[in-house]
């Protein structure tokens, strides 16, 4: 799931702080999958930095999109994702 931002923190009307999570996109999700959720779901699009380990990327840092919100919606929107990408791959 995603990780949480320790940097960030979003205030609600109550005035009290809400950790915020980040659910990296893997390489190679389609536009049209990230942009749907960021018209669906209370998230943000960020970069992030993070060290890759596959193929020949083994430790390079890259910059890395990823979906910052708070916990509940970034469970939803990993579900999401991922029963888009289901479906995408499937068509292919």
């Amino acid at each position: 799931m995603g990780e949480p931002d320790s940097s960030s923190q979003a205030g609600n009307a109550a005035g009290t702080e809400e950790e915020l999570f980040d659910l990296l996109i893997p390489p190679g999700v389609p536009r049209s999958i990230i942009s749907d959720i960021i018209q669906k779901f209370d998230v943000e699009l960020v970069e992030r930095k993070q060290r890759l380990h596959f193929a020949n990327m083994d430790g390079d840092e890259r910059e890395i999109l990823a979906f910052r919100g708070t916990r509940p919606v970034v469970e939803k929107v990993q579900d999401y994702m991922f029963s888009e990408l289901q479906k995408f791959i499937e068509r292919k």
